[in-house]
């Protein structure tokens, strides 16, 4: 099963942006992040890193997590286990010979997974990550509807993970606002590689990541 939310006593919570069309706005959500000094995580495909390789380094030069989203954005539940490796290790690749990072967080496309894919990414040293907030930016419903359906979400608290997307409309909009109410409410902003645990851990129904 994939990771929904992390179980921690902490006022913690990671902010993630799945990038699959576009850099207009990249640099303007970059900004924000550094103003605000938060570090979030950014779930980028092949596609976007071959398009925009200046920003891949300036989103890893900036102190942000990097991670996969495949190569090419299928239906990864549709694919052999020799295409889900194709899939992940083109983007790996590619992002570390412009990083020199190595990935270890995968978000499948859609959110579409089966025991296949997750295995199968785990095999490639993967934890395999999904959200349990999400902002549904790319609906373009406006900038209230992304900060009621985050910073203002009552399902919302400790290892919740927020999806946003680099390419949705709003997103820049809405972004001071989530950060800075949020912040408000004593939320400190970190990177997955700094909520998720690695290992020792086990997973409840839910899907959230409970430590050992």
């Amino acid at each position: 099963m994939p990771i929904y939310c992390v179980q921690t006593d902490q006022k913690k919570i990671a902010l993630t942006f799945d990038a699959a069309w576009g850099n207009e706005d990249t640099a303007d959500l970059l900004s924000i992040l550094a103003r605000n000094q938060v570090h979030a995580t950014f779930f980028l495909t092949g596609s976007w890193v071959d398009a925009y390789p200046d920003d891949v380094k300036a989103i890893a030069a900036a102190g942000h997590d990097i991670g996969n989203h495949s190569q090419t954005h299928p239906e990864m539940s549709t694919l052999s286990k020799e295409q889900i490796r194709d899939e992940l290790m083109q983007v790996h690749k590619n992002v570390k010979e412009l990083t020199g990072q190595n990935m270890c967080f995968f978000r499948p496309p859609y959110g579409d997974y089966n025991n296949l894919l997750i295995q199968t990414a785990t095999e490639c040293g993967y934890l395999s990550i999904q959200w349990d907030i999400d902002s549904l930016d790319w609906k373009d419903y406006g900038v209230q509807s992304i900060i009621d359906r985050t910073a203002l979400n009552p399902e919302l608290s400790n290892g919740s993970i927020i999806l946003m997307h680099n390419g949705a409309k709003y997103t820049k909009d809405a972004l001071e606002t989530v950060i800075s109410t949020l912040q408000s409410k004593g939320y400190e902003f970190v990177t997955l590689s700094e909520l998720v645990y690695k290992d020792h851990f086990h997973m409840d129904p839910s899907g959230k990541q409970i430590p050992d």
